[in-house]
């Protein structure tokens, strides 16, 4: 069975339609004038816009936010690269060891 999705909503959409709401007019019409799931996401929407101003309606970016001090992974040096590399292999094989001796446990 699919999930379902999340219909993202444009910022000039959002503005409108709260704009409206403030002016008066009640949020169980506008939600169902514009196919909302629920008044209450207008709702959401005016307290946002409320608390701190057209902009709180603007999309957020998703995912997380990029740490400011790592450089770019062509910065990295060569050698620095290797060994994370390197690192990485090694746990790799003493996992797949384990692994290893587990399975010939089971067969026991």
């Amino acid at each position: 069975m699919a999930k379902p999705t999340r219909q993202a909503y444009s910022f000039e959409f959002k503005l409108a339609l709260v704009e409206r709401f403030i002016a008066g007019e009640p949020a169980p019409v506008l939600a169902a004038e514009v196919g909302l799931s629920s008044p209450v996401l207008l709702k959401t929407w005016a307290r946002a816009y409320r608390r701190e101003g057209a902009d709180a309606l603007r999309p957020k970016p998703k995912g997380r936010p990029k740490a400011p001090d790592s450089p770019p992974s062509a910065e990295i040096p060569e050698l620095e690269r290797l060994r994370r590399e390197n690192e990485r292999l090694r746990a790799e094989v003493a996992y797949l060891g384990k692994l290893r001796a587990l399975r010939a446990q089971e067969r026991r």
